[in-house]
């Protein structure tokens, strides 16, 4: 029998640990090669991690909610489709090998457990709480109350890391044993057996109901409201967003394009397309054809801005905002997009688009963009003023297309005719670029658009 470790993959240069979310295989269980055997989540994006090779966990290295290091081995499997949990010697061997790295991990937590300072509760509590515990219950804004009502499955009845970590994600509900109101304990002067905390938790003003508005809530509650606490996902893109208007002044500007070159050329191509290759093909491939041609006419929109240092980026590498099926916003990204002919971006965009619909969208595939386009005409919209994903300087919306009267000029005089017209808007970074810069290259993406041949082939 012989055994490997399952380790924690590689998911972007700038992730250097992930999140164990869920375990969907139990040790003891038979696992194929490519199947997958948990969840992780980073700061980016949740994914699956498969086992290359087929066999038998043996061991879980790590729990659900532990943090680990990427390079960490994160389970050990058996090749051997006989092999069980109860496993003699070379099991034993094959943990030796990951059994320093964890030592030292489990020596930190030791070491930080035994320096940092717990909480005594006043006599009406009677309860220990760790100091991990009460620092997430601090972060989540969690009150002394609800730790008092919350079971726990910890030694002694005990709230542990997992209690409080589904407490929270489960929306805040106690089970019914435990939603009769309690006063809320306060933290007493500290005994000789046990040190205070210097922080206590801040209780929430009120406790009538599991959910309740933060204390510094200005918002007045009316009958009938709810509150809905934000995902995590849904935190990040929040703190990701505010954190962009505050890193980066933002102008935008806009045009109005004629596309009816591009609309005919995509009408005679799609049904033939579509038969030969199996998928449709869209106007996003187009958008980003035009995009990179612009970016190579005015290389300073692909930058980054590092303290008062500019960092021109030799890679193109197009986002592109997607919706997820929980209403959520990712934004994969198209590597060395002006390297692809059309057909190679169809088939990334399309790609990319499936892997975001079935969440399948890998770390490494939301890595490294350097300039974004949003698509706000999927939605109807005529423009938009999109908000700059950082580190980038600039960032794409493309309206709906529709049909409208335009003045042509011909060479018998003008005359007006039915066009197929859109908005494009650019928001910038106007610490490094100007509107003479952004304005000129969101006109040159207009004109890409607009002197699209009707005679190309995909």
């Amino acid at each position: 029998m012989s055994e490997f470790q399952l380790i924690m993959p590689k998911m972007g240069e700038s992730i250097a640990e992930a999140t164990i979310i869920r375990w969907l295989k139990n040790e003891g269980d038979t696992i194929a090669a490519d199947e997958s055997v948990l969840e992780i989540a980073t700061d980016k994006v949740d994914s699956e991690v498969p086992t290359p090779k087929g066999g038998v966990l043996l061991k879980k290295l790590y729990n659900e909610n532990d943090v680990v290091a990427v390079g960490q081995a994160i389970a050990i499997i058996s090749i051997e489709a006989g092999a069980t949990q109860t496993a003699p010697a070379p099991v034993v061997a094959a943990y030796e090998q990951v059994v320093e790295p964890v030592a030292i991990i489990e020596k930190q937590i030791e070491h930080a457990v035994q320096t940092a300072k717990p909480v005594a509760i006043a006599p009406q509590g009677n309860r220990f709480y760790s100091p991990l515990v009460l620092n997430i219950a601090k972060g989540e804004n969690v009150s002394m109350s609800e730790l008092e009502q919350m079971p726990g499955t910890g030694s002694e009845g005990r709230v542990t890391k997992r209690d409080i970590m589904a407490y929270i994600n489960g929306g805040r509900k106690l089970s019914a044993a435990t939603e009769t109101p309690a006063a809320a304990p306060e933290i007493s002067e500290t005994k000789k057996s046990a040190p205070e905390v210097s922080q206590p938790i801040e209780q929430k003003k009120s406790e009538s109901s599991p959910a309740t508005l933060n204390s510094g809530s200005k918002i007045t509650m009316m009958p009938g409201d709810e509150i809905i606490e934000m995902d995590r996902m849904r935190k990040l893109i929040a703190d990701h967003m505010v954190m962009s208007m505050q890193t980066s002044p933002h102008v935008t500007s806009f045009v109005e394009a004629d596309v009816t070159n591009l609309v005919m050329w995509r009408e005679k191509h799609k049904s033939a397309f579509e038969k030969r290759e199996g998928e449709k093909i869209t106007f996003t491939p187009c958008f980003i054809e035009a995009v990179t041609k612009a970016i190579k006419d005015f290389p300073m929109i692909n930058v980054s801005v590092d303290g008062n240092q500019i960092i021109k980026r030799k890679s193109i590498n197009i986002g592109m905002a997607a919706a997820l099926p929980t209403g959520n916003l990712i934004v994969p990204v198209i590597r060395n997009a002006d390297q692809l002919n059309l057909y190679g971006l169809t088939k990334s965009v399309n790609d990319l688009a499936n892997k975001a619909r079935n969440n399948k969208l890998s770390p490494d595939d939301i890595q490294g963009g350097t300039f974004t386009i949003t698509n706000v005409g999927g939605f109807g919209n005529l423009m938009g003023t999109p908000i700059i994903n950082q580190p980038q300087v600039a960032i794409l919306a493309t309206g709906t297309i529709k049909k409208k009267p335009a003045v042509m000029e011909t060479e018998y005089g003008d005359t007006i005719a039915i066009r197929h017209m859109m908005f494009l808007s650019l928001s910038y970074d106007h610490r490094v670029v100007d509107g003479s810069l952004g304005g000129t290259f969101l006109r040159r993406i207009a004109d890409y658009l607009e002197q699209w041949d009707v005679n190309r082939e995909v």
